[in-house]
């Protein structure tokens, strides 16, 4: 046989090797499954959107949190098959008149058309006795697709308006999946009908699940603060596993509240408190063209208007519930099993510090130390001597956990190869750098990279 027809013959059966590898997974997912439902174990956790794919070791331990319904907010999900077969793929939103929102978006120049429909329809003034709606598709997301994607976008965003009776500037769009197909609409706009005949105020999970991508878990978050005449409740969900890094942080986000307070307020509040959370993640560096982030406020919660205290302790617990997400979608980083918390003190600036959080958390050899659980502290120092920010090798000290490594251009007397790499079993980790130069410091999370973040890239299109 011909050398050619070898590689063939042997390409062939790596491809038949991994289609059976799958449908055993899969087949060992459906009896466990079946099995809970005949023991009455709890329901299992939110599907992915690969039949088969186990649910990252790092997902929170209770699953999908309760969230509280928000008044002015009712959810949809339908299958509309735009890539993935049996499984939710479209979520529909409706926001009570009055509803103000605010959003960030990715700042990447190759922006999907529904990104540049979002920021053009936040820019008008927004008519305050209509109603307002978020409709998002997973498994494809209409950037790099020319004209047609403006056109897939007003036949989405235009069907729901019709359906809803409100105008097409309220109607918001979100895609996320495959880049450079052409979206095709026609299956969205097919289940529009039944997205809002079946809109409910606690089916907030089920939206959740339609977002996800590569995502092994629904992602959820809430707080409740007491305002004055009653409570003020947030919620919000997010997707997001792979193509994550700031600019801001490659993700869908969508957070609802019941609190009366303006769209200026409400913008001010979402941008102040995006660089400490979406802003401060990454899994590979890599920026989409489709990020998006929504924040709606419908003001029907009994309490007053947000001023003072109230309003401080209203921006804290959004704070809360954007780490939380921001932090979920990075354990969901794609083939992860550690979070990874980077923390700079002792930075001469800010920028400084930003850089060379993101220098190490970024770095390929500190993510596959830590994932072979190698205490290799000369990576951080790699990281940090290339990452741009003002460095003395002299001053530095590099700790891992409470385990102080490095200090003063050596590695530290005290130091414990048992005691570190005891400590790199953990599934979260700290590693903490004092520059030693002022006053600045930053925190940012990432996880390692392993093996599995190539298997779901290398036929992420397949």
């Amino acid at each position: 046989m011909a050398k050619t027809d070898w590689k063939a013959t042997a390409k062939k059966l790596k491809k038949r090797l991994k289609a059976l590898k799958s449908e055993v997974e899969l087949r060992v997912h459906d009896a466990a499954v079946s099995v809970a439902a005949t023991t009455a174990l709890p329901p299992a956790p939110a599907p992915a959107a690969k039949a088969g794919k186990a649910i990252s070791p790092l997902a929170p331990k209770g699953g999908f949190p309760a969230l509280p319904p928000i008044a002015g907010v009712e959810f949809a999900a339908a299958e509309a098959g735009v890539k993935y077969k049996n499984r939710k793929d479209v979520m529909l939103v409706r926001l009570a008149p009055g509803t103000a929102i605010a959003g960030v978006f990715t700042k990447s120049t190759t922006r999907a058309a529904c990104v540049l429909d979002c920021q053009a329809k936040l820019a008008m003034k927004a008519p305050l006795d209509v109603g307002a709606a978020i409709i998002v598709n997973s498994g494809n997301s209409n950037a790099f697709t020319g004209a047609l994607g403006q056109e897939s976008v007003d036949a989405v965003t235009g069907g729901v308006a019709k359906v809803l009776g409100i105008p097409p500037s309220r109607v918001f769009s979100s895609s996320t999946g495959v880049i450079g197909e052409p979206l095709p609409h026609d299956r969205i706009v097919a289940v529009i009908g039944d997205l809002v005949a079946g809109l409910k105020g606690d089916a907030v999970d089920m939206a959740a699940q339609a977002i996800m991508t590569t995502d092994t878990f629904a992602k959820g978050a809430t707080a409740t603060i007491e305002g004055d005449g009653g409570p003020i409740h947030i919620a919000g969900i997010a997707k997001g596993s792979g193509m994550i890094a700031p600019d801001m942080a490659t993700m869908l986000v969508y957070i609802f509240t019941d609190a009366k307070i303006t769209q200026t307020m409400l913008q001010k509040m979402l941008v102040r408190n995006t660089d400490s959370t979406f802003n401060a993640i990454t899994v590979d560096s890599d920026t989409s063209t489709s990020d998006a982030l929504l924040l709606c406020a419908t003001g029907q919660g009994p309490a007053a208007p947000l001023k003072g205290a109230t309003a401080t302790a209203f921006e804290k617990a959004l704070h809360g519930v954007m780490l939380d997400l921001a932090k979920q979608v990075t354990r969901d980083g794609e083939g992860a099993t550690k979070l990874v918390e980077i923390q700079i003190t002792g930075a001469a600036t800010k920028r400084d510090a930003h850089l060379a959080a993101m220098a190490i958390a970024n770095s390929p050899l500190v993510k596959t130390a830590v994932a072979g659980e190698d205490a290799n502290w000369g990576r951080v120092v790699m990281a940090i001597g290339k990452s741009g920010a003002k460095a003395d090798r002299d001053k530095l000290s590099i700790r891992f956990g409470d385990l102080v490594v490095a200090e003063n251009g050596w590695r530290s007397p005290d130091y414990s190869e048992d005691a570190t790499s005891a400590y790199m079993k953990n599934d979260e980790l700290v590693i903490g750098v004092d520059m030693g130069l002022g006053k600045a410091a930053k925190t940012v999370w990432t996880c390692d990279l392993t093996h599995g973040y190539i298997e779901i890239n290398a036929d992420y299109r397949s």
